[in-house]
């Protein structure tokens, strides 16, 4: 283990450096014309805010998640000249930690973008998000479906307003299989043929999937899921034995063996701070991803050249259920810390439903879960393909609920339960049982907490 460790601390020092690079900006946004005007959003920020309101409004992303947000805000500042938004934003290295720090101690900016375990991670109580529901005077909640916005309920307060709904399916390079003769997968059984062309067709270090120890922790559920057909965690109790997951965890050894996944090993050798970045994806040496549906036009325009990227099938030979979860993917809270909470419900309602709001934004937040905002954008034909097609087999699939501390930082973090329980394994210093043992331990801890 003290390699891994060693690993493990280096990684650690390079994501608080990477943060030190790219903390949060306040930026004047563009100068942008409004498509069009809607008085009486303007009238209500006028008579619910007054003049000369400043609000701050906090996200994450890329390079193009940041530009359609602040071309959003520049269009929402002229339709509402009384409010002036401060943006604070940057990449996600660091970000949960930083936000953490905010959110304890009561310093976080007045609107929000926010992942869905942070309501229970970090407002179990209710006393840092916003009662959406005071404001549904300016907000139009009619657009969610009720059991969307039951997911960010919690403490008796609707803390946050479902931005999209999100799950994780495959993805393939379809260049690098064109190039070993076959076809993309549909089948665990297809999968495992794939890696035995790959070798004897591309060469030793093609792999037809790659995952990290995340990845790996998601989609064993998946595999359990379909396999037992029960709910992974339910009603705060894990639902799986040690036996179960130990079952579970030998199906990654055995891809790891079958040459359909790189080890742990050298993924981490490959040098690169994430899958999207790593040479051995960029060139089509990895060949398939396990992403959420909203996070993979990033690994597509990270391709080289003209690799064709496409969006796979969920395997019905894992077993009789249909595995996996969805989860609210993104979603806007107000702090209940915030002097401006009306000017905020403004905000959040024109990037939510606003016509030339969700226009601009299209689907850099994920397909839109607002009626009117994925019937405006799909009629303007805004949204990614790519995601659209994504989301609807990931909706259309997904039987189990997912359990909101699944992603609980002291699980899913590089020194987390996850990440030692699925680097352990790949590097040999645990098998199967005892790599069960230290996941049920870390899991049943984090839910009776």
């Amino acid at each position: 283990m003290k390699i891994r460790k060693l690993i493990a601390i280096s990684l650690g020092v390079t994501m608080l450096a990477s943060f030190a690079a790219c903390t949060p900006q306040t930026t004047e946004p563009a100068t942008t014309q409004p498509i069009s005007s809607d008085e009486t959003s303007a009238a209500v920020a006028s008579e619910t805010t007054g003049s000369d309101t400043t609000i701050s409004f906090s996200w994450w992303g890329g390079d193009e998640r940041h530009n359609a947000t602040l071309d959003a805000i520049a269009a929402f500042e002229a339709q509402n000249p009384g409010i002036k938004v401060d943006s604070q934003y940057a990449a996600w290295t660091g970000w949960e930690e930083a936000m953490a720090t905010k959110f304890f101690s009561n310093t976080a900016p007045d609107m929000n973008q926010i992942n869905w375990n942070w309501i229970s991670q970090f407002s179990g109580d209710g006393s840092k998000f916003a009662d959406i529901n005071q404001y549904s005077n300016i907000i139009d909640l009619t657009q969610f479906d009720q059991a969307s916005l039951d997911q960010c309920f919690v403490a008796d307060k609707l803390q946050a307003v479902p931005v999209s709904m999100t799950g994780r399916i495959f993805y393939w390079n379809k260049t690098t299989f064109d190039n070993a003769g076959i076809e993309t997968p549909n089948s665990l059984e297809d999968l495992y043929a794939a890696a035995d062309a790959f070798k004897s067709n591309l060469g030793e270090d093609y792999f037809p999937l790659v995952m990290g120890e995340y990845d790996r922790a998601i989609l064993l559920p998946y595999y359990l899921e379909s396999k037992y057909g029960k709910a992974w965690v339910e009603n705060n109790v894990l639902q799986y034995s040690v036996e179960e997951i130990a079952d579970g965890l030998q199906f990654f050894s055995d891809l790891e063996a079958g040459g359909v996944i790189p080890t742990i090993q050298m993924v981490t050798g490959d040098g690169a701070e994430s899958l999207d970045k790593n040479p051995k994806w960029i060139n089509g040496r990895y060949a398939g991803i396990f992403e959420w549906d909203s996070s993979a036009t990033k690994f597509r325009d990270a391709l080289d050249g003209e690799q064709e990227f496409v969006v796979g099938n969920y395997f019905a030979d894992l077993g009789e259920s249909q595995g996996g979860f969805a989860k609210v993917s993104l979603a806007f809270a107000i702090s209940e810390s915030s002097q401006n909470k009306e000017a905020c419900a403004q905000l959040m309602e024109y990037l939510l439903n606003d016509d030339t709001g969700t226009a601009i934004l299209g689907s850099q937040r994920g397909i839109p879960l607002s009626k009117k905002a994925i019937a405006n954008t799909d009629s303007k034909g805004l949204l990614d393909p790519l995601v659209k097609e994504a989301n609807e087999k990931v909706l259309a699939w997904v039987k189990f609920p997912l359990d909101p501390k699944f992603e609980d930082a002291r699980l899913k973090n590089t020194d987390g339960t996850y990440y030692d329980a699925f680097s352990g394994l790949s590097y040999g210093d645990y098998d199967a049982q005892t790599a069960a043992q230290i996941l049920a331990d870390g899991i049943n801890a984090v839910l009776a907490s």
